[in-house]
């Protein structure tokens, strides 16, 4: 089984008096890179909110935001004069180089808008800190039920393509006996075109003739190749649960050992399966590419 990087969770519950709109939205990255988003109140937690991400989340673009979407206790609340005017300075240079007036609604406006008006309670307590990261961790199933979801069908599609690469890999091992013995003929009836049949030793080209071959030959490519291929196969069976990084090495060495193959081939009915094998590696490159 795989994961997916890409995601989406939502929770929205209460925690006391308090409820909290949590979203989280996960894309492919090559490390963790969270970017968290959160109300003044739970800003002394965000250290204990940030280690859950990341020890559930493993690796991904992570955007987490959490909202405080209403406050149902009767307590004060407190209005940031300074965020006020620091939002309401530029409408109003806007509004004076465009001659308009100011609405007094305009405050109404103001007072929605993000941190100006918070909480009286400088931090939630131990109870409600509690429920708000069982509210995250919510969230987290549900991005988790999505990644798995998204991982399902990219495992059937790099099974697909694995063996694909396989099954060309089984045509070229039909081919490769036949070509050893069409690029001997044609070596000899070069030869025997350029100097003659009866100028050359006919002993001495044998044993040229099989140091060349033994140059070109792609039987220990092959034999690496289906070993690479098996393993890639073996590593999505595994119950690691992170292992993008590790698929995407493997798809190197595929990579490497059928690009030398192609190489050495110098045959032409080779040569187009090669580029076949690379087309499929290259699809189950850009899957690879979403593996958590």
């Amino acid at each position: 089984m795989i994961k997916s990087m890409t995601g989406y969770g939502r929770a929205e519950e209460a925690a006391g008096n308090k409820t909290f709109l949590i979203e989280i939205k996960s894309l492919n990255g090559k490390q963790f890179d969270l970017n968290l988003k959160l109300t003044p109140l739970l800003r002394p937690s965000e250290f204990a909110i940030r280690s859950l991400l990341s020890e559930q989340l493993l690796r991904g673009t992570i955007e987490c935001t959490v909202s405080l979407k209403e406050n149902g206790g009767s307590g004060a609340v407190t209005i940031n004069k300074q965020m006020a005017k620091a939002y309401f300075q530029p409408l109003k240079e806007v509004a004076d180089d465009l001659n308009l007036q100011l609405s007094e609604y305009i405050l109404g406006a103001l007072l929605r808008l993000p941190d100006v008006v918070t909480p009286n309670s400088d931090s939630l307590n131990e109870q409600e800190l509690k429920q708000f990261m069982q509210i995250l961790q919510n969230a987290i199933n549900e991005l988790n039920k999505h990644r798995i979801l998204e991982g399902d069908a990219l495992e059937k599609d790099l099974i697909e393509r694995i063996n694909n690469i396989l099954a060309y890999q089984e045509k070229i091992s039909e081919l490769e006996p036949l070509r050893q013995h069409r690029m001997k003929d044609e070596l000899r009836r070069k030869l025997e075109e350029q100097v003659g049949k009866e100028n050359y030793d006919s002993n001495r080209l044998e044993q040229e003739m099989i140091y060349y071959i033994e140059k070109i030959d792609i039987s220990e490519e092959q034999v690496r190749l289906r070993n690479h291929c098996d393993y890639f196969l073996n590593i999505l069976k595994e119950a690691e649960e992170s292992k993008g990084k590790k698929l995407s090495f493997v798809l190197q060495e595929i990579g490497r050992e059928i690009n030398t193959t192609g190489a050495k081939a110098y045959d032409a009915s080779i040569q187009k399966l090669v580029v076949l094998m690379k087309d499929e590696l290259e699809k189950a490159k850009e899957q690879v590419l979403n593996v958590l």
